[in-house]
């Protein structure tokens, strides 16, 4: 008999388009060798122009996925992305809180077209309720300025970015400096407050980067599902996305998706 895979679970929203969200979370896991299943918190109507509409899903939706997955099949690491309300937060956290498994949290605030995929309302039970329970936390530049107030300019400004997120409880931090304006490399800092890892990658010149911050939490969350620890898992994860990144490709009339199957096609 084949032996089971490592079983990665995500808690996010659904993106129509099928270039991040739930679908990307489940092709990276396919393709990392990890078993993913799912937990559907939104509903969005989405394509490469944008978000045009998004339905939350009630919290005893949101809780009875989450306990069907978990009390029969079990888990070994936990991705979440967009929780869109406060109570979602809520809910989510308080699941997290009694799962014994690593937990990736990706607080997506904003779509890649700019839309608002989580309301304002809901930041402060991001910082009190779902950072705490997290084994990383996977912020970008503008999710830190939304959760912390620093604005990031360079790499010192990483720094206290770091510090100012694992202020609210995580074991680590992962900032994302792939918007840095100057960095001629796209550029991450991983770190528990105590040791330092700085990621870096070439800027690739494409256009096509849709579900990059979901596929990133999610090979995380792969990796550490495999027990790798938490810098290992980090640095595998960033050299796929970098991968996916350099293979993105268009998709309808604006921004397309990164590939999740590029190692597949060289």
């Amino acid at each position: 008999m084949t032996s089971r895979p490592p079983l990665v679970l995500t808690v996010a929203g659904s993106d129509s388009g099928g270039g991040a969200g739930i679908q990307a979370d489940l092709k990276t896991m396919l393709a990392l060798g990890v078993h993913g299943m799912s937990v559907i918190t939104a509903v969005t109507a989405q394509n490469s122009l944008g978000v045009q509409g998004a339905w939350e899903l009630p919290e005893e939706a949101v809780r009875a996925q989450y306990r069907a997955v978990v009390d029969d099949i079990g888990v070994q690491a936990v991705k979440t992305g967009m929780l869109a309300s406060a109570a979602l937060v809520e809910t989510v956290a308080e699941l997290l809180a009694g799962t014994d498994a690593p937990v990736v949290v990706d607080p997506v605030g904003v779509s890649k077209h700019g839309d608002a995929l989580l309301a304002a309302s809901a930041l402060d039970s991001v910082r009190t309720k779902l950072l705490p329970v997290a084994t990383v936390a996977t912020p970008n530049l503008d999710e830190v300025t939304q959760l912390t107030g620093v604005v990031v300019e360079d790499e010192d400004g990483m720094r206290r970015a770091a510090d100012a997120v694992l202020a609210y409880g995580p074991r680590w931090a992962l900032i994302k400096g792939g918007h840095l304006p100057s960095a001629e490399t796209a550029v991450d800092l991983l770190t528990d407050g105590a040791r330092e890892l700085w990621l870096r990658a070439p800027r690739h010149d494409n256009r096509h980067t849709h579900g990059t911050g979901c596929t990133l939490a999610s090979a995380v969350a792969s990796g550490l599902a495999k027990g790798l620890p938490v810098p290992a898992a980090v640095r595998e994860a960033k050299a796929y996305v970098t991968g996916a990144i350099a293979a993105g490709f268009a998709l309808g009339g604006g921004i397309g998706p990164v590939d999740h199957a590029w190692r597949y096609r060289t």
